[in-house]
């Protein structure tokens, strides 16, 4: 299986390890998890579970773009190479960003988002 490919996976992965604090969040908010009404829960949570939320949603909307550059990039034999780096490159941007979400570092975080956007709009232009 080619990094590329393990990359895709890991960033689905990725959304549902960003969860992971926001149900817990979610547990300490009212003594249990609402599993009736979970986004009526999760519009309540604040500081750290907001942030968690957060960065769970960023995860689910980057995911796409990735995916669909890093298709692009295998559709059209982009250097091999240059796809592996740049989906290992989104994925450290994206745990990074996912912790610095966490911590509330909004500035850093914004600059480490900005990478892995770049990283799947190159995968794209590889495949020119």
């Amino acid at each position: 299986m080619s990094i590329a490919i393990i990359c895709l996976i890991a960033a689905a992965a990725l959304i549902y390890v960003t969860k992971i604090p926001v149900a817990i969040a979610m547990a300490k908010l009212d003594g249990n998890y609402d599993n009736s009404h979970p986004r009526a829960q999760q519009s309540r949570l604040t500081g750290f579970g907001a942030r968690a939320m957060g960065a769970h949603q960023n995860a689910i909307e980057a995911f796409p773009l990735f995916a669909a550059g890093v298709l692009v990039a295998l559709w059209a034999n982009a250097p091999q190479a240059s796809v592996d780096n740049l989906c290992i490159v989104f994925i450290a941007a994206r745990v990074i960003y996912m912790c610095l979400y966490w911590l509330n570092w909004d500035k850093l975080r914004s600059t480490i988002w900005a990478i892995g956007l770049m990283c799947s709009f190159w995968l794209m232009a590889l495949a020119l």
